[in-house]
């Protein structure tokens, strides 16, 4: 039975990123950490290319990877109207999932063990913890870690009093002729048809003059099926004025918004991370940025000889901030495109930017909420108290 210093379950973006900064970090002693990294093997489990897209000063540690990378960004109202500004003092980009697996796979070196292994159970323990796991011909293994990292989704899910879901699907597509600003990107596009509660939006993000990824996004309680994705894709292009275009690819995704607490220690050996373990933000559905703050701290704690227990990347104010926004579009107190499109258009794109990824300060956060609709916020927070207060008298 094979024994590694730290075992890190699933090759999304959460493992991939916690196995690349752990591939070069040693312990007290000195010596390297000897980390396996376990994917299922090629088939049904094997998790379909995905992009991740995240905003960042410029001189990231991913720069060398980018697929594309914008300075320039626009939020279009439900009305028309075009608000653009420069992202700064971000630079927003572009990651394609097969071109990070690959560059970690190839700087893996002696010390990182990629494993085509479908997990099926893990053991904790007082000093090491047993993973269980299928072999791609159906062989059973067995290996122990000193540390085990799942991110695979919690089962069941955490449940909150708000719970949405950020589900989309993207074309990505070509044009005969020139249609795009590969300078410049759509980041939100509020003019599509509104859900009754919730919001949906298109986006833009030109990979050339010629090629776009073209998404269609919405929050709220249920997914669409395809057909019906594909159907408000199309709605989407002739909005756009796209001339005929040439589907090349797609993707498709699904990402919990919840106010839902997570617990990234759920053993004494045992953590989750990425999405499970409360990476992403509740509000915006990104998580990328929130994996590598989470993954550094784990890298941080190993290397003094810490207990690496993953952090929940984001403030408990703007986690507070955004159980009040999700409840009050889930309840319909706010109108969602209308919400979205007063951040942009009160404020510069960084300022928002900033605290769309917990990055602002307090004064900035407060001008920010004198922005948005405060009758119906400040009802949204007191009823948010009021749940909370009612929930510890029946304890």
């Amino acid at each position: 039975m094979a024994d590694y210093d730290v075992a890190i379950i699933g090759g999304g973006a959460a493992g991939l990123t916690l196995t690349h900064l752990l591939g070069g970090v040693n312990d007290r002693g000195g010596r390297p950490l000897r980390v396996a990294l376990l994917e299922p093997p090629p088939g049904p489990q094997t998790p379909p290319a995905r992009t991740w897209c995240f905003w960042e000063p410029d001189g990231g540690p991913w720069d060398g990877l980018l697929a594309a990378r914008w300075e320039h960004l626009s939020v279009i109202g439900p009305d028309g109207t075009v608000h653009s500004s420069p992202a700064a003092p971000y630079v927003y980009k572009m990651l394609r999932s097969g071109d990070v697996a690959a560059h970690v796979r190839a700087l893996a070196g002696t010390h990182v063990d990629p494993l085509p292994l479908l997990v099926t159970g893990i053991e904790d323990g007082a000093e090491r913890a047993v993973v269980e796991a299928g072999g791609p011909g159906g062989e059973r293994e067995r290996l122990t870690a000193s540390w085990v990292f799942d991110s695979r989704p919690p089962s069941p899910p955490p449940r909150g009093r708000t719970h949405l879901l950020q589900h989309f699907r993207g074309w990505f597509v070509r044009t005969a002729s020139d249609a795009f600003d590969p300078r410049a990107a759509v980041l939100m596009d509020l003019r599509p048809p509104q859900p009754p509660a919730g919001v949906a939006f298109g986006y833009v993000l030109p990979l050339s003059r010629r090629e776009a990824l073209v998404e269609y996004t919405e929050f709220g309680p249920a997914v669409l099926t395809v057909a019906e994705y594909e159907r408000a894709l199309a709605d989407y292009c002739a909005l756009l004025g796209l001339p005929e275009v040439e589907v090349t690819a797609t993707e498709q995704g699904v990402i919990p918004m919840t106010d839902a607490p997570f617990r990234p220690r759920v053993g004494r050996r045992v953590f989750r991370v990425g999405t499970a373990g409360g990476a992403t933000r509740p509000s915006t559905g990104y998580t990328f940025s929130g994996v590598g703050r989470q993954a550094a701290a784990v890298a941080r704690a190993l290397e003094e000889g810490r207990v690496p227990v993953p952090p929940v990347p984001h403030r408990r104010r703007h986690l507070a901030m955004d159980a009040v926004m999700l409840r009050a579009l889930d309840t319909g107190r706010i109108r969602g495109a209308e919400f979205f499109a007063g951040l942009f258009a009160s404020h510069p794109f960084g300022d928002v930017l900033a605290f769309l990824d917990g990055g602002s300060g307090l004064g900035r956060e407060l001008a920010m909420g004198l922005s948005t609709p405060v009758g119906a916020m400040s009802l949204t927070s007191l009823d948010q108290v009021w749940y909370a207060l009612r929930g510890r008298r029946r304890r």
